[in-house]
């Protein structure tokens, strides 16, 4: 077991009505607010007018902007921080799923000191000031309502990386299952693939932790259990709760107590093929994770097979591996990526990003022929 340090600052709010607090919390942070979303679907169910509505009778003054994409960009961040510049914001309030929380994330820590979002992704800045932010979650999926990361794309680079600092937690999160009912079928199934490999990242880490080691199979078999349910009855605020806690635990860092790292080289392949192709973040990882796994069992057999016994009751990584496969089917996340209608005559594009990129894990380097197998392992 490493030595190992936890910190979690963020206060959780969640259940149902939960964000009728929310003017008067955000009463204690400033009184000009920007309030952050993305594209159609805030406005389309009411949730973005709820939330507005509730901050304009704490009598706070509301700066809106909308338009954050799927794949969050870091353009779009700047516009954010220029618009908050100008209006001298003193508080921000996010609403939507990870890529908007993610977007509101880099802007709180890019605001006061006037930086551009990219040179903070790539630690070219180093923020030393944040303006304090709130979220309210639409989306159960990348556990950003609760860590210290955030990841965005740049065209220009044309990379799309991860970024921590502790003075990105948010200061009040809150989660209303209710606020989930309107996901649709396929990305509540990539949410559900999301939270699950949080999990297998951090399984997959720098170090074996018999009680974490449960931990992490436990919210794997709890997603696994409701996933089906959840699908069949989207409506349904029981389903919608246990999954959106189990995204919420994947990855609030309670998976890696006594690690001091997860893995991530799946992560790091599955921002390749959102970048290249604007693949839903989840519906990548199915994608990859399966390819991986058959990369690695020949290096790592024995912790493959743990995680196969702790979730399958299977004894083999190949057992592990096909048990993975069949369930991501049966959610009808893609798991190849002819899934995806991408063939053999884009590998070599593959490729040559995730050589750009310098994909690869934390723990489980590699190397350029790793990535051409694994790049075959997903046609």
């Amino acid at each position: 077991m490493k030595n190992f340090e936890f910190f979690n600052p963020v206060h959780l709010h969640f259940g149902k009505n939960v964000t009728d607090e929310l003017g008067s919390v955000t009463t204690e942070y400033g009184k000009r607010v920007l309030l952050i979303y993305g594209r159609n679907s805030a406005k389309k169910y009411g949730y973005y007018q709820r939330i507005k509505d509730n901050l304009a009778k704490a009598d706070l003054e509301i700066t809106e902007f909308s338009g954050i994409r799927p794949n969050p960009l870091a353009s779009d961040v700047d516009k954010a921080v220029a618009l908050a510049r100008e209006k001298g914001i003193e508080v921000i309030v996010a609403l939507g799923g990870g890529s908007v929380i993610d977007s509101a994330k880099i802007v709180s820590v890019c605001i006061q000191e006037n930086l551009k979002a990219w040179d903070v992704m790539i630690r070219k800045s180093q923020p030393t000031k944040y303006i304090p932010l709130i979220v309210i979650l639409t989306l159960s999926a990348t556990g950003t309502e609760m860590n210290k990361t955030a990841v965005l794309q740049d065209a220009d680079a044309g990379a799309k990386i991860g970024y921590k600092n502790p003075m990105i937690f948010p200061k009040h999160s809150f989660l209303d299952p209710s606020f989930t009912m309107t996901v649709s079928r396929d990305y509540t199934a990539y949410g559900i693939t999301d939270l699950i490999a949080h999990a297998m990242e951090a399984f997959f880490g720098d170090s074996e932790v018999s009680v974490v080691d449960r931990f992490v199979a436990d919210i794997i078999k709890d997603a696994m259990h409701w996933a089906p349910l959840v699908l069949d009855a989207p409506d349904n605020y029981e389903y919608r709760a246990n999954i959106m806690l189990d995204a919420t635990f994947a990855l609030n860092g309670i998976t890696l107590y006594g690690r001091t790292s997860g893995d991530w080289g799946v992560h790091a392949i599955g921002h390749a093929l959102s970048l290249l192709y604007d693949i839903p973040h989840g519906a990548t990882l199915s994608i990859v994770y399966p390819a991986w796994l058959k990369f690695m069992k020949k290096r790592i057999p024995e912790r493959i097979s743990k995680l196969g016994k702790l979730l399958f009751d299977t004894s083999s990584p190949d057992e592990t591996i096909d048990k993975l496969i069949k369930f991501f089917v049966f959610i009808k996340s893609p798991v190849n990526l002819t899934d995806v209608n991408i063939d053999n005559s884009k590998k070599a594009e593959i490729l040559n990003q995730l050589i750009k990129n310098r994909a690869s894990g934390l723990v489980h380097f590699l190397k350029k022929e790793d990535l051409e197998q694994i790049v075959n392992y997903m046609m």
